[in-house]
């Protein structure tokens, strides 16, 4: 792996895979490695109209060179990929190749067809490699997903075009499972080298100035690939829900309603993430999760602003979301003086069903409410957040 020599065609570098797979974490590992000798231009590309990967990549990467696009890259936003790529390369003199980083999705065709079909790309830019990062989790799941017809599966398109494929998070599989992933992963795409990691941990040299994308390789499996007319339909029932509001969160909400979302809704919840400003916490809280695995800790940034100031921002994306209960819910983590119920008040509980009851306590172990049900037991359940998708004013 060496430094890019001028006047060449810059190295471009694609990071594809499904969401959360950990794409975002093997760029950071890539941006803070020394070993490589390398400065790069980055292009961040989220599904969602809120951006939150551009905002923990690290700050010692010159944000000069970092080009952030909301929307799928391989699609509505292509044209800006092109726009991007022409601006990176007036400032040519500050960095040695380009990464892109993909919305988890993003069918990789368009974005590679890009440097083949526009004449003025392709004589700034060299396409190295495309890598994909799959989970060993969920990569299964994932692949056999059926698809509304006319509708591709993103997934199987990410593996079918890498390069090299990171099979990630090796340690929430057993070995077995493993071979079989691998052995799916080689019918799909019989030429392509795999990495086993976790965390994203691969040397650089293992992805960098690599020489590995070939065009034949791809016309054999896509003979339609330079077609610039051809259409890529995303899946409709799979959307994303961005919300960015200022003030703190009650952190012991946040985790009761974030539990019980992931375990009644978690098979729908492809990716959530997001940064939040926890009351009475001078550091950024920075979560993360896929499908029913959530991970989320104070983090070392600080946010070095007042309380007053700080903004939080949460991005799910998912199959069959109720975009304003998610909102909804998240708001309500706010920290806020007032309730809208007091103790004795009559309210319906969601248990599933509305089931009528009264308030017993406020603020009980976290919960927003305590509810005793008008059943014989006198059942007490929780509400843990003060909305109406828990618990609403009995008519």
């Amino acid at each position: 792996m060496t430094k890019r020599k001028m006047p060449g065609k810059i190295p471009v570098t694609v990071l594809t895979g499904f969401l959360g797979s950990g794409k975002t974490t093997l760029l950071n590992h890539i941006l803070n490695d020394s070993t490589h000798g390398m400065k790069f231009a980055v292009i961040e590309n989220e599904f969602g109209e809120i951006g939150v990967d551009e905002k923990i990549i690290p700050e010692t990467v010159d944000e000069e060179v970092i080009e952030v696009m909301n929307g799928c890259i391989c699609c509505t936003v292509r044209g800006d990929l092109v726009e991007a790529l022409k601006r990176l390369h007036k400032r040519v003199d500050k960095f040695d190749g380009v990464i892109i980083e993909t919305t988890g999705l993003a069918d990789p065709a368009p974005v590679v067809q890009t440097f083949f079909v526009d004449e003025t790309i392709g004589g700034m830019y060299a396409l190295d490699s495309v890598i994909t990062v799959v989970d060993a989790k969920v990569i299964l799941d994932r692949l056999a997903d059926e698809k509304p017809e006319g509708v591709e599966n993103e997934a199987v398109e990410q593996v079918c075009f890498a390069d090299k494929i990171l099979l990630n998070k090796t340690d929430l599989a057993d070995k077995p499972r493993l071979a079989q992933i691998e052995a799916k992963l080689r019918r799909l795409n019989p030429t392509t080298s795999i990495l086993r990691c976790q965390h994203s941990k691969v040397s650089p040299k293992e992805l960098l100035n690599i020489n590995a994308f070939e065009l034949k390789r791809v016309l054999d499996f896509d003979p339609e690939f330079l077609d610039e007319g051809a259409e890529h339909e995303h899946d409709p029932t799979v959307t994303s829900v961005s919300c960015r509001i200022k003030g703190n969160v009650n952190q012991m909400m946040l985790s009761k309603w974030i539990g019980r979302l992931i375990q009644e809704d978690g098979a729908n919840l492809y990716r959530y993430k997001g940064i939040l400003a926890l009351k009475g916490v001078e550091e950024k809280f920075i979560f993360q999760g896929v499908g029913m695995l959530f991970n989320g800790n104070v983090s070392d940034q600080k946010w070095g602003i007042p309380e007053s100031e700080r903004e939080n921002i949460f991005v799910f994306i998912g199959k069959h979301l109720d975009h304003d209960m998610l909102k909804e819910c998240f708001k309500a983590c706010l920290v806020t003086d007032s309730l809208r119920f007091k103790v004795g008040d009559k309210v319906q509980a969601n248990i599933g069903e509305w089931v009528d009851g009264k308030i017993k306590a406020l603020w009980d172990d976290g919960n927003a409410y305590r509810i005793e049900l008008d059943d014989e037991e006198r059942t007490n359940v929780y509400a843990p957040l003060d909305v109406d998708g828990y618990v609403k004013r009995r008519k």
